[in-house]
């Protein structure tokens, strides 16, 4: 394929001028376009735990006390298969445990729900601020049962109850009476529904997902972005399950 030269000095003209572009070397609110260094703390294998479970605890109880905003806050990433199209959306960590990290969602509707049943994999980030840490979460999916799941689904508002009944995640609403009049039919139906039900019951179609890790990646931001980074990755010959490795940042 050929290409005219005028167009490629146009082209390359603005890729050398920062003029151009709607962003470029964003600093936050600081004049100079030098991104910030990260400077609060190390991370050293001998800190590490044996076990990626017990080591994200450490990390979050420590972001919780450290004043992190919501550091359950986790971008979960699927992807449908076989167009392998990504996406990604921002939920609530509910649960830990010896198993995986759980969330919960719409499995009827959603766009997670319609990636995870043609590929049953998933990843996590979480990022806090505060203390410049990240942890990146990489395994498989498991739903989990609807007696579990109304366990969490209790302690969930009145209202958040009935919208998780209300809403078909996802799907465009339809526009002939107003976008949002229609689910607020919806919900005012359901709460109809269940009007003077105290203890309303999980849908079907509602509830927790596990991810069962196979990567944990802990990272302490360092300055000139020499970060620390180790992985557990599953192994049974090593020490607790799990084998640990430096990364170069």
């Amino acid at each position: 394929m050929r290409v005219s030269l005028s167009l490629l000095l146009r082209t390359t003209r603005m890729a050398a001028n920062p003029s151009s572009k709607l962003i470029f070397a964003p600093a936050g609110d600081k004049q100079t376009q030098q991104a910030d260094q990260y400077t609060k703390g190390t991370l050293e294998r001998h800190q590490l735990s044996p076990s990626p479970f017990t080591q994200f605890h450490t990390w979050f109880t420590h972001a919780r006390s450290s004043g992190v905003h919501q550091p359950e806050t986790v971008c979960i990433s699927t992807a449908h298969l076989p167009s392998g199209s990504v996406s990604s959306r921002y939920v609530y960590l509910k649960e830990l445990d010896a198993t995986g990290f759980v969330i919960y969602s719409n499995w009827a509707t959603s766009r997670k729900a319609a990636d995870i049943q043609s590929n049953p994999r998933a990843s996590l980030a979480f990022w806090w601020h505060e203390v410049e840490r990240q942890v990146r979460v990489e395994g498989r999916t498991e739903r989990l049962s609807r007696e579990e799941s109304q366990v969490y689904y209790r302690l969930r508002a009145r209202g958040s109850r009935i919208g998780a009944w209300a809403s078909e995640q996802s799907k465009v609403l339809p526009d002939a009476e107003g976008e949002r009049e229609v689910l607020d039919k919806r919900v005012k139906a359901v709460e109809e529904k269940f009007e003077g039900v105290e203890d309303i019951p999980v849908p079907e179609f509602w509830g927790g997902l596990r991810v069962v890790p196979e990567i944990v990646e802990f990272w302490q931001g360092r300055e000139s972005r020499l970060h620390d980074r180790f992985r557990y990755t599953r192994d049974q010959n090593a020490e607790g399950g799990w084998k640990i490795e430096r990364l170069s940042p």
